[in-house]
């Protein structure tokens, strides 16, 4: 009988076999535990730092909001993932060929709101002299956004960069005055319109007090500070019955709450010119028109209103008498801001502390020339050759005030301040604007077919 096959070699073998393929799958695993451990680290350290950078502890002011840190997460993750974000290369490229001026001794100057109405005219008029200009506008949908940024196109082409940013983004305003050592900011920024008011308050305190306050902050600490001008408002005069409102009246009845709000901006700027030592100069604008204007403003809703051929509300006083305004030219308003700033004094402080005394200014900059809405009304229908529809009610008491009229002898003396544009004059450049603007040829004559941009 044959004896049976020796086994014995084979089963060893299958066991070394099993034993290494138990060892490789052991150095195996550890391996990949030592790769997700330090990976979940990795994760976990890049998670930390990216919440730290962009959200604030719990004891922050509870008045910074929620726009305001989407803002700047948003930013935070353009400049890490593509590097053109804010603080990215190219965008500080950006920043600083935008704000480096090309005249000798010329200005860096930080216009807040300049996708705005006046803030894009009086950006563009900087520009146009030499000065270096750099914007800063949140774009918000207070009125039609689209308007805000064919104006922003429009600076482009004048190589004027407009950040997108809110100013009460403090690590913004922090980053744009560690690039830039601005030597004057003119602030211009703000949430306009009396009778919003009435919708959304909180508007009002967010962009006009808080925002304020968050600029004067940083630029308190700035080394150098920059002097700064400021849009206050004719509104501050609410209740007041003397006429024409003068510097030296009283200001402390207003009768809405952007009026309010614009008061309490210049008590601010007298408190941070006390402090600090920041060179500060509130403008009293009155009523402002003009090309690129804003269409929540009466002569523009007027003429769309026109056009369309519908009813528009004429306001009547509570004993009949007409409303009136001292309707004011874009032009003028922008001789006004950089006479402002060409006569603006240095700051005296130096990172937050005060070495002396510093400029404190305020001024009315209007027409002097009141006009009557119905006034108004019938140069539109002139200029636009259709008839209104006019609807003549008594005025609600939404915060409106039934009568202004500038005194500016006080600018005219300081910095040669001088209106020379008429309403009927400013009205017919309006509506030349308008109807190249929107494309409207039907019953306007011709005379006012004109490139948009010629009216900026």
């Amino acid at each position: 009988m044959a004896s049976p096959p020796d086994t014995s070699k084979t089963m060893k073998l299958e066991r070394y076999n099993s034993y290494l393929r138990r060892v490789n799958s052991t150095k195996l695993l550890t391996a990949s535990s030592k790769l997700l451990f330090r990976a979940t680290l990795l994760i976990a350290l890049v998670l930390i730092l990216f919440f730290t950078l962009n959200y604030p502890p719990l004891t922050s002011d509870s008045t910074t909001d929620h726009h305001s840190r989407l803002h700047t997460r948003n930013n935070f993750l353009s400049s890490a993932f593509y590097g053109t974000g804010v603080g990215g290369a190219a965008w500080e490229k950006q920043v600083r060929h935008s704000s480096t001026p090309r005249r000798a001794n010329g200005m860096s100057v930080l216009v807040t709101g300049a996708a705005g109405f006046v803030g894009s005219h009086c950006s563009l008029a900087l520009k146009k002299r030499g000065d270096g200009v750099l914007g800063l506008d949140n774009f918000n949908d207070y009125y039609d956004p689209s308007l805000k940024k064919d104006r922003q196109a429009l600076l482009a082409r004048h190589q004027i960069f407009v950040v997108d940013g809110d100013l009460n983004d403090g690590p913004l305003l922090s980053k744009l005055f560690d690039v830039v050592p601005f030597t004057h900011v003119l602030h211009l920024a703000a949430q306009a319109g009396v009778r919003y008011a009435m919708v959304n308050p909180q508007s009002y305190i967010r962009s006009n007090i808080a925002g304020f306050v968050n600029l004067l902050e940083i630029a308190k600490a700035a080394n150098p500070q920059p002097a700064i001008v400021w849009a206050s408002s004719s509104s501050v005069y609410g209740l007041n019955t003397e006429n024409p409102f003068s510097e030296h009246h009283r200001t402390d009845q207003p009768a809405s709450l952007y009026a309010a709000t614009k008061k309490a901006g210049e008590e601010i700027a007298h408190t941070y010119n006390h402090i600090y030592g920041l060179s500060l100069t509130g403008l009293r604008f009155f009523t402002v028109y003009g090309p690129w204007g804003r269409p929540d403003m009466a002569y523009f809703f007027f003429t769309k209103a026109i056009l369309q051929g519908k009813p528009i509300d004429i306001y009547q006083t509570q004993d009949d008498k007409e409303v009136a305004r001292d309707f004011t030219y874009i032009d003028d308003i922008v001789k006004g801001c950089l006479g402002s700033l060409d006569t603006s004094e240095k700051s005296t402080g130096s990172g937050g502390k005060k070495k002396g005394p510093a400029q404190l200014r305020v001024y009315n900059l209007g027409n002097t020339s009141p006009v009557p809405v119905g006034k108004l009304v019938s140069i539109l229908e002139t200029l636009l050759n259709t008839k209104a529809k006019k609807h003549v009610i008594k005025m609600p008491r939404n915060g409106d005030v039934p009568y202004t009229h500038a005194n500016v002898s006080q600018a005219y003396k300081d910095f040669g301040y001088k209106p020379t544009t008429d309403l009927s004059t400013g009205l017919r450049k309006f509506v030349k604007w308008y109807v190249s603007y929107y494309g409207i040829q039907p019953r306007v004559k011709r005379e006012f077919n004109l490139n948009p941009e010629e009216s900026a």
